[in-house]
């Protein structure tokens, strides 16, 4: 079979090195890939959102499937293109796309169907939105509409921080047109989960859950950032919580996308928060969460190409999709400076034993020789019987990859540490 995964970051490494265990597959294509995806796929420079030639690339290869990894490509329709081009497709259609394209619409979704979320307010008028979040008290969230690199998001802690964040997202067009609209909503507070699924639009498999750390610096601090780490499973995510998830939850999203006419076939990502009074929805995405599926895949014991074409016929089965009981800890080596300004072009070094645990984001050949292209430069990840043992291993490898400028937050897992009682 020739497979062609669309994107270039961690998250398509981790989908390709998954992929590459079936004994059917023959080739696959990254578009476009990167320096290190290309020690697993043949990269070709055409960019994910670049649907024409994506799919004159995909018809003229003669592609068996394609999986569209990205947000961008999937909200922009490239899945009805391809499919419509006669290429079976992993991910949902530009239909149900907009649950993470519009978060105006997700929440509006949420609001009819009574799924648990934070309250909130939705506002394309500066002036309105000024006077809105005068009126209200803080911690407050602001919300870019649409997609911003997993960046539009700004939690701010007083009213000065609120008025500078809106500023930001609609005068000043930090995520471009995806903040001519706003989402204000109240400030949830618990741990938060991140849970991916796979769903044919009928049945929905919850994955192992995760527990991401979206900022730069240790102890949660600093700006937001694309992610910086993840652990798996969640210790917050006990029995009890995934029930009431299901039930109130993966199920009613399903079926309010059923009864609007969207039905949902791909991975559908539930970012949670465990209130007092509950799991509530953070946000939903349309595609696997990145760094999440670096911590996530690797447990997953089952063929992921046999379960991405079951997605797609509509034939997904619960009883074939099995995870380890075994604990993984993505550790994130990023450029510093990263999220803001940073610097390229550094040489990256590791033992080649140690390239199987290694998911590349930002890089590219130079010469034969990979070297940092960009913000997240690559994810370690390890796995361990326990979180501890992971996480160690995680930090251990991390010593032996360098390159100039190398960060990294020293504290991933902690948290969940601390819940399991393994740390004081």
């Amino acid at each position: 079979m020739k497979i062609l995964v669309v994107g270039g970051g961690g998250r398509e490494h981790a989908i390709i090195k998954k992929i590459k265990e079936n004994q059917k597959v023959e080739k696959i294509f990254a578009l476009p890939g990167n320096g290190g995806i290309a020690a697993d796929a043949t990269c070709v420079d055409i960019k994910a959102t670049d649907i024409p030639r994506v799919k004159e690339f995909a018809i003229k290869e003669q592609v068996d499937f394609a999986v569209v990894a990205p947000d961008d490509p999937l909200v922009l329709g490239m899945v009805d293109e391809l499919e419509g081009a006669g290429i079976p497709c992993f991910g949902p259609n530009k239909r149900a796309a907009i649950i993470e394209g519009s978060k105006a619409f997700s929440k509006d979704l949420m609001r009819e169907y009574n799924i648990p979320t934070a309250k909130y307010q939705i506002f394309d008028d500066f002036k309105k939105a000024s006077e809105y979040l005068s009126d209200n008290s803080t911690p407050i969230v602001i919300k870019a509409d649409g997609l911003a690199l997993g960046k539009g998001v700004i939690i701010a802690e007083n009213h000065e921080e609120a008025m500078n964040a809106l500023k930001t997202i609609m005068k000043d067009k930090a995520f471009g047109d995806s903040g001519n609209r706003v989402v204000i909503e109240e400030f949830l507070e618990g741990p938060e989960v991140s849970v991916l699924t796979f769903t044919d639009g009928k049945t929905i498999v919850p994955m192992v859950s995760s527990m991401d750390h979206k900022r730069a610096l240790d102890g949660d601090r600093g700006p937001n950032t694309g992610g910086m780490g993840v652990i798996a499973p969640n210790p917050y995510y006990t029995d009890d919580i995934a029930k009431k998830a299901m039930n109130e939850i993966f199920i009613p999203t399903l079926e309010a996308m059923n009864s609007i006419d969207r039905p949902f076939k791909g991975c559908l990502y539930f970012g949670l928060m465990i209130t007092k009074d509950g799991p509530k929805v953070i946000e939903y995405n349309c595609r696997f969460g990145d760094p999440e599926a670096q911590a996530v895949l690797p447990l997953l014991e089952s063929d992921l190409l046999e379960i991405m074409m079951d997605v797609r016929d509509e034939k997904l089965d619960p009883s074939k999709v099995k995870f380890s009981d075994d604990s993984t800890c993505c550790l994130v080596l990023a450029s510093k400076g990263y999220p803001k300004a940073y610097e390229k072009g550094f040489p990256i070094t590791w033992n080649d034993e140690e390239a199987d645990n290694i998911f590349v984001a930002g890089a590219k050949l130079e010469d034969g020789h990979l070297v940092t292209n960009g913000g997240r430069v690559l994810g370690i990840t390890e796995r361990g019987t326990n979180l501890k043992e992971a996480i160690d291993k995680a930090y251990k490898t991390a010593q032996n990859i360098n390159f100039d400028n190398k960060y990294y937050r020293n504290d991933i897992g902690h948290k969940a540490l601390k819940v399991l009682g393994e740390v004081e």
